[in-house]
């Protein structure tokens, strides 16, 4: 592979295993170094602004300043690099890793995920995603995030926060910085809370960068199967929460108009 470090993934297979597999409430890992050293830089320099108007900006109540962009020129870096996360052999290894008891399945018109690129302000509630697929109809079973910031500040926000809301826990019990060529991982159920809904805090020309892969399997064990849902918010921060949520809501609204 021209962009996936598989020597690097296979060195360090035990470890990322015994750690995705020692997470709770649902597991989950972090590491860094997915691409090769020179090709995430590569990467990282074919990042599109997000001024060039094409991505898909989305401003909710639960989210703000976010944009997305699924569709690439066939041959350009990004097509290149999410074939490879959608390949059969990073697949068998996400298979290994995981233990999934189902064949995992990739999802190349990439729905929910792609380039992500959030601005100055910009919030994701903490969630829990869709369960299924609407189009295949697939169980959605595993996330895999890498982040593409370099000297990314605590100051500037934008962690990746885990949470434990199972039994009426209200714990947080990771906070991950999004930086460079560092990736996430973790399993998608109804508890793998997560999200990162303090705003940005950015200066100008930073912004928060990432590339998100989604996996499937057919079938999963009857005690995870649920009704079938869109993405579930909570709001984990109280009184200031529910303000944020108001003012993004306002700001979703006029954009629409302003559409019109």
């Amino acid at each position: 592979m021209k962009y996936i470090d598989l020597d690097f993934l296979e060195a360090e297979f035990d470890t990322i295993q015994q750690n995705f597999n020692s997470g709770t409430p649902f597991r989950w890992c972090t590491f860094d170094g997915i691409f090769k050293s020179s090709e995430a830089e590569l990467v990282l320099n074919a990042y599109p602004a997000v001024e060039d108007g094409k991505w898909d900006g989305t401003t909710y109540l639960d989210q703000k300043n976010k944009f997305q962009k699924t569709k690439f020129e066939s041959g350009s870096v990004f097509d290149a690099v999410f074939a490879e996360l959608n390949s059969d052999e990073f697949l068998g290894w996400l298979q290994r890793v995981t233990k999934l008891e189902d064949k995992i399945i990739g999802d190349a018109n990439l729905f929910g995920g792609g380039l992500h690129q959030s601005i100055n302000g910009a919030f994701l509630n903490v969630h829990v995603d869709y369960n299924i697929h609407p189009e295949t109809q697939f169980h959605r079973r595993l996330n895999t995030i890498v982040y593409m910031n370099k000297e990314w500040k605590d100051e500037y926000n934008g962690h990746l926060e885990l949470w434990d809301l199972s039994n009426n826990n209200k714990v947080q019990i990771a906070q991950v910085a999004p930086e460079f060529n560092r990736c996430v991982m973790f399993e998608t159920n109804e508890i793998s809370f997560h999200g990162h809904p303090k705003p940005l805090n950015t200066p100008e020309g930073i912004n928060r960068k990432s590339l998100a892969t989604y996996y499937y399997t057919k079938t999963r064990p009857e005690s995870e199967i649920a009704q079938d849902h869109n993405t579930i918010y909570v709001n984990t921060e109280g009184v200031a929460g529910s303000v944020k949520r108001i003012t993004s809501g306002v700001k979703a609204l006029l954009e629409r108009i302003n559409k019109k």
